[in-house]
């Protein structure tokens, strides 16, 4: 049975780093095309596939197969080619989660170092604790993943209106709804082939600025006034700042995503209205429909995958 289980588990990470490969592929391809699209969620899923896709085939449909049509008494020797890749998949899972923990602990080495001085203050944040920092740049961010903490410097306090600070809070508050935090982590957390690459590191910026406009759509169903705040504050900030990059840690920050002249270019346009409520009836139908085929289909591809996980074994070096 122990024989069973190694073999099982090896081909289960060598089936996770099969199919990482192929869709870091189709990635690269789909980046490479340069899609119009300004959806965070686009970006967020493309950058996810390779990882989500493997995984949750390897745990659904593969693990299932050879549990039920492998026989027990008669497990293969060890091949060398199947538990190289195997291995493969362990170095990509633990320099996923190495990669995990990096950003989170320097998440809270930086919160810690902010709240040394911070104290409480009130803006309005609801949930979200609110601190003011002494600091000599003008900064606003929101730090931490389960509990997070939103930071204001004393320098962004003196140098924006009632109105602008405001607007600018609205804006993080905004990044905290949409857990944009842990979409951070979990993107810097990503154990496929892609970590680390130029066309990795051009969806994670695509994916933050495109979470940067979304944030400033906070503002888009609100009177002009509200929204010139936002765009006044973004030019202050920026003049004072300078660029930065996506940062790795799950912090947001309120010129983190760059594009500033495009984002006070949308903020000041008047044609802008109010975000439309996307209506979740057709998306329901279609994923019941995908649900309902899978089911159907689930046990015939149960059966395929095992054979041709026999003919694949078999041909391997």
């Amino acid at each position: 049975m122990i024989a069973f289980l190694l073999h099982g588990a090896t081909l289960t990470l060598a089936c996770f780093t099969a199919i990482n490969l192929l869709l870091s592929m189709l990635v690269v391809w789909i980046a490479r095309r340069e899609p119009r699209t300004n959806s965070s969620a686009f970006w967020l899923a493309l950058r996810m596939l390779p990882a989500m896709v493997a995984a949750a085939f390897a745990m659904i449909v593969f693990v299932p197969s050879y549990w039920r049509y492998e026989p027990r008494d008669f497990v293969e020797g060890i091949d060398l080619s199947l538990t190289a890749v195997a291995i493969g998949a362990l170095v990509l899972l633990g320099a996923g989660v190495a990669r995990g923990a990096s950003a989170w602990t320097r998440a809270k080495r930086r919160g810690r170092l902010w709240m040394r001085t911070a104290r409480p203050i009130d803006l309005g944040t609801g949930r979200v604790p609110a601190f003011v920092v002494d600091a000599p740049a003008p900064i606003m961010a929101l730090v931490g993943v389960w509990r997070p903490r939103l930071l204001v410097t004393r320098a962004l306090i003196e140098l924006l209106t009632e109105e602008e600070l405001a607007a600018s809070v609205a804006h993080e508050l905004g990044h905290f709804r949409a857990w944009d935090n842990v979409k951070r982590l979990v993107i810097g957390a990503a154990p496929d082939l892609l970590a680390s690459t130029p066309v990795a590191r051009a969806i994670e910026r695509r994916w933050a600025s495109a979470a940067e406009h979304a944030a400033d759509r906070m503002s888009g169903d609100a009177p002009p006034a509200i929204r010139c705040a936002l765009a006044s504050a973004l030019v202050k900030v920026a003049r004072l700042t300078p660029p930065q990059p996506m940062l790795a840690e799950p912090i947001s920050t309120l010129i983190g995503g760059g594009e500033i002249a495009l984002r006070v270019q949308i903020l000041l346009d008047d044609r802008i209205v109010a975000p439309v409520r996307r209506r979740h009836s057709l998306r329901w139908l279609i994923a019941s429909i995908a649900l309902g085929a899978f089911a159907l289909t689930y046990g015939p591809l149960l059966i395929s995958v095992h054979e041709i996980t026999e003919v694949l074994v078999q041909a391997l070096p």
